[in-house]
């Protein structure tokens, strides 16, 4: 080999790394950067509130159902077509977003993202883990997590500046100029390789699967607006969850190898299945976090939209110093060392947000968020890179997509928990509030109290409600942080389930860049 293809490969690799993050990155952004969004939307295409969060939970329906896909389209098609493929249909279907005029064409269009879309993440991971040697693999997983992490911290954002500066509709039509670059480099710098073919297509298994995945996030999605299962439909939605599931294990266990949709040998991987707990946990912690904080800066302290995105964005600062830090700690230091720092610091920010008042200043809110996103970040690069080292490299496609699988399932339920808890904390603490305001209490027998609250007339009874409401709603918060930190703490004593992997353990060579 002559001394100019070391140099060549070295670009090659980095024009890699580059094309498949920006494919990542418009994926990761588009499964937030249209909350902000929503209500011009609404407006614009005559939705109902209720109608509306569709263009949010169809994204994600679509995506959970088609990502268990991604191992055998890559067997069949081969790596680089299927990425090819994905980042195209995506950037249309971005198109078609943008130029929607009701709410069925942008319901449809957000499917055809999320289908297309599934498999950008997991495939992004497994062609890093690939052109990497297991030395620098901390490093390749702390680029590939700043990439996916990047869009719930700057995706509300972005979004609110979008919108606000143009249109709404130009959400979606930031993702044609970056899939246009992550195409041209994908096809140019990653070397095809004949599909190998062989795996059969389980049609049985993934019918099953997809009416389990898609039934859990119709239930978690509207299972509040039915009040859980007090109506007919949750109860009908968790049946067919309960009995495709089912199917769907008992098919699987059953069905010889190679012939199974699933591949049963990913679970006798320990490190593989305990990181698919631990990035399960994170998925819960992190977009739970996310998806409370807009509303409550916006709700309950009257950030506007952008604001509110501007002050938990620097989370996202904490996130890639740390990622930048423990991608080259990874393989010196002991894995399980690096998570407990990272879960630990995790918790204390999350017990930091439990003290949240309505009187607290920006920095409150920054500084705890830069905490936290320090300690996913700690979390996030080393968790990668443990689950996948023992892991053989013809299976890391379907590995990274059920790895991917765990991570949005998780963040369905803990956003699904928390709002629950939420709602559910908000009357239960105006009932306790609200049982002290009578004409017994000192307080209200104060001047100012008086003149603020007139309880003779019609308004001031009015005000005073919105006031305990408003109380009762940010002690509802803070007991939604109480139960991220407990969670995040109880996986700490967990990390003992990781087995430290050998530093130069041997692994197969990948053959996604081109040499």
């Amino acid at each position: 080999m002559s001394e100019a293809a070391p140099a060549e490969g070295a670009i090659n690799r980095r024009m890699i790394t580059l094309s498949i993050m920006l494919a990542t990155i418009i994926q990761a952004l588009d499964g937030t950067i249209a909350n902000v969004a929503l209500p011009h939307m609404q407006g614009s295409l005559s939705a109902s509130q209720d109608q509306i969060t569709w263009v949010l939970t169809s994204f994600i329906v679509a995506s959970a159902i088609a990502m268990p896909l991604t191992g055998w389209l890559c067997d069949r098609f081969g790596q680089r077509t299927v990425f090819l493929a994905s980042i195209a249909g995506f950037t249309l279907a971005s198109v078609l977003c943008g130029l929607a005029s009701s709410l069925t064409e942008i319901v449809l269009a957000r499917l055809l993202q999320g289908v297309f879309g599934a498999a950008l993440v997991p495939l992004s991971q497994a062609v890093l883990l690939d052109i990497n040697p297991r030395e620098k693999h901390g490093s390749a997983m702390a680029v590939w997590g700043m990439g996916v992490m990047i869009g719930p911290i700057l995706g509300p954002t972005l979004g609110g500046w979008l919108t606000d500066s143009y249109d709404w509709r130009w959400v979606f039509f930031i993702n044609v100029p970056v899939g246009a670059l992550a195409f041209y480099g994908i096809w140019k710098y990653i070397r095809p390789v004949p599909a190998a073919r062989r795996m059969s297509f389980d049609m049985f298994g993934f019918a099953t699967l997809s009416i389990a995945i898609g039934a859990l996030q119709m239930l978690l999605d509207r299972g509040e607006q039915n009040d859980w299962f007090a109506s007919t439909e949750t109860w009908i939605e968790a049946i067919a969850l309960g009995v495709s599931f089912l199917y769907f294990v008992a098919h699987t266990a059953l069905s010889p190898h190679g012939k199974s949709f699933f591949d049963f040998r990913l679970l006798k991987n320990s490190n593989y299945v305990t990181g698919l707990l631990f990035i399960f946990v994170v998925g819960m912690v992190l977009f739970s976090t996310r998806a409370l904080m807009p509303t409550m800066l916006q709700s309950l302290l009257g950030y506007p939209a952008f604001l509110a995105g501007l002050v938990t964005a620097p989370s996202g600062l904490g996130t890639m110093i740390a990622m930048m830090v423990v991608g080259r700690l990874t393989g010196r230091i002991d894995i399980r060392l690096l998570l407990g720092f990272g879960f630990a610091l995790t918790a204390f920010s999350l017990w930091q947000m439990s003290s949240y008042t309505l009187v607290m200043s920006q920095s409150d809110i920054v500084w705890p968020g830069i905490v936290q996103g320090f300690g996913l970040g700690f979390v996030f690069v080393p968790l990668s890179a443990a689950t996948f080292a023992t892991l053989s490299p013809v299976m890391r496609a379907e590995g990274t997509a059920i790895y991917s699988l765990m991570r949005n399932i998780g963040s369905s339920i803990g956003i699904a928990l928390v709002q629950t808890l939420l709602v559910r904390n908000t009357q239960t603490m105006h009932a306790s509030l609200a049982a002290h305001v009578n004409y017994a209490n000192p307080g209200l027998q104060e001047q100012a109290v008086g003149a603020a609250y007139n309880l003779s007339g019609g308004a001031g009874m009015m005000a005073l409600n919105a006031e305990v409401t408003r109380q009762a709603s940010m002690i509802a918060y803070v007991n939604d942080y109480w139960l991220m930190m407990i969670l995040t703490a109880a996986a700490i004593p967990l990390l003992i389930l990781i087995r430290p992997v050998p530093r130069h353990a041997p692994v197969a060579a990948g053959h996604a860049a081109l040499e």
